[in-house]
């Protein structure tokens, strides 16, 4: 690459459930989050790094990209799963990224979604690396892929909590982008406590000091966005970092910018505070609208801001936003999906895997690497052991990627109860959950069989015959340690 990398596909997620704004003024009897009607509440084997990787499955499939594709990729979020491990390369085996690929992991502010798009853009030219050269003949670009995904939470009835919501943005860049960030200006302002989270800690707090809340964000935001002389003309949306639905609105005229300008690309009113995501969902949501001037704008307390200018050319940036939500959720529903009336796991644990032995099947529980059988031709997964068609003992298998898709060749639901031991948190938080045998198409037509458990409600448990994709979740924790895998969904 020997261009500054531009914006060639978005893509964005958050989860189905929606709280509403009058579930928690029942439960409270009032509501803090001023301007927040519903807020995106992530199911129980959701997290940020799940998350991030169904907003970045999309943006890479807006843009025609794969994942082996990628020779920079940035994570952002100030709720990552673990508080000391690199979770790109988590992220990275799930979507394909080379082992070699430069990463980066931002975290500790809602400025770390702007903050990884800056270093993304700073640390051009990346070169693509090792055989990609070769790979990429026809368009020999490399392509970064910057990722942000939150899900902050509050001590109950705060307002941190009251306006906390969950989404993820991610951007596929490129020589080959529409969309060039053509000023970038930061500000800093010190004014502790405005916005905290204590180390070791889950909820986000603060002073609940109003005017100084206010004058932090303002000045902070402020001194970043009036770097650039005149910003407010001509632009056609402002995405702008909203911890509720109230205060980006009231920055607007130390901003420059019309308040119809900022809710043009907010999303704030439906999905919550998003933390690092806010911004970068903003951006997202006004690039894939057709916004050809767009003003990026984020806070993080303390405090600082991020200030990008983002102009469009040609025929603008491909995008794949899921975004929308179909599913209410009680308030007593949503204090099960975060794990607040639940006992845990049981004692004991449940069927011991050691994390060696899970690691050697991340080929197929991560990348769906299925087998073909070298008497036969048939597609075995996992591919072990005998073959499942002709029965010949298999010493090596060769490798087939499966495409994520396929058909439910047997379905059955696990009720309350029946779930082993380590997936009984789960079904304490979500409830009753479908299992089924999927018979996941190769590239070639062909297909393997194979067992998967069902995203989402048993009330929508599949049937034998019905289409259903692959996607990333939580499986089960032990030890600490997080096992991630596919599950399958209705297409």
């Amino acid at each position: 690459m020997t261009e500054a990398p531009r914006i060639e596909a978005v893509g964005a997620y958050a989860p189905r459930f929606r709280i509403s704004a009058e579930a928690f003024e029942e439960a409270w009897g009032q509501f803090h989050a001023a301007g927040v009607n519903s807020k995106a509440v992530p199911d129980a084997d959701e997290d940020a790094v799940t998350m991030a990787y169904e907003a970045a499955t999309r943006a890479l499939g807006a843009a025609e990209r794969a994942g082996e594709e990628v020779a920079f990729l940035a994570f952002a979020s100030t709720t990552p799963p673990l508080a000391e491990e690199d979770l790109t390369v988590r992220l990275g085996g799930m979507l394909g990224v080379p082992a070699d690929a430069t990463r980066h992991v931002f975290t500790g502010s809602t400025r770390a979604g702007t903050r990884a798009l800056e270093a993304a853009f700073s640390a051009g030219p990346w070169r693509a690396r090792g055989d990609q050269k070769e790979v990429r003949d026809d368009q020999a670009d490399a392509v970064g892929l910057v990722v942000a995904a939150d899900c902050p939470r509050g001590e109950l009835d705060s307002a941190e909590d009251h306006a906390a919501g969950t989404g993820a943005a991610a951007f596929v860049l490129s020589e080959s982008g529409d969309a060039e960030v053509v000023s970038r200006a930061e500000y800093a302002a010190e004014y502790p406590g405005t916005r905290f989270r204590r180390a070791g800690g889950d909820a986000v707090e603060g002073l609940g000091v109003t005017s100084y809340d206010r004058q932090a964000f303002t000045e902070a935001l402020a001194g970043a966005v009036t770097q650039f002389e005149g910003v407010g003309a001509d632009l056609d949306a402002a995405a702008v970092q909203a911890p509720d639905g109230k205060l980006p609105y009231r920055a607007a005229g130390a901003l420059g910018v019309e308040t119809e300008t900022i809710q043009r690309a907010a999303t704030v009113h439906e999905l919550g505070d998003t933390g690092a995501a806010s911004v970068p969902l903003g951006l997202a949501k006004a690039l894939a609208q057709g916004d050809r001037r767009v003003l990026a704008a984020s806070f993080g307390s303390g405090a600082g801001a991020d200030a990008l200018l983002v102009e469009v050319a040609g025929d603008g940036v491909a995008s794949e936003l899921a975004i929308d939500g179909g599913d209410a959720v009680s308030y007593a529903e949503y204090l099960r999906k975060r794990g607040e009336v639940t006992s845990g796991p049981p004692s004991g644990g449940g069927a011991y895997v050691s994390v060696p032995s899970w690691r050697r099947s991340l080929d197929q529980r991560h990348r769906l690497v299925a087998g073909r059988c070298p008497e036969c031709g048939a597609l075995n997964f996992p591919p072990e052991g005998a073959c499942n068609a002709c029965k010949t003992l298999v010493e090596e298998y060769e490798d087939v990627r499966l495409t994520g898709e396929g058909t439910v060749e047997a379905a059955t639901v696990i009720s309350q109860g029946g779930a082993p031991p380590e997936f009984a948190e789960q079904q304490a938080q979500s409830g009753d959950f479908g299992v089924v045998v999927v018979a996941l198409e190769g590239p070639d037509g062909d297909s393997a069989s194979v067992p998967a458990q069902v995203v989402g409600p048993a009330s929508e448990s599949l049937d034998i015959g019905d289409r259903v994709e692959t996607t990333m979740r939580r499986i089960y924790t032990q030890e600490g340690v997080t096992r991630y895998g596919f599950k399958v969904r209705p297409t």
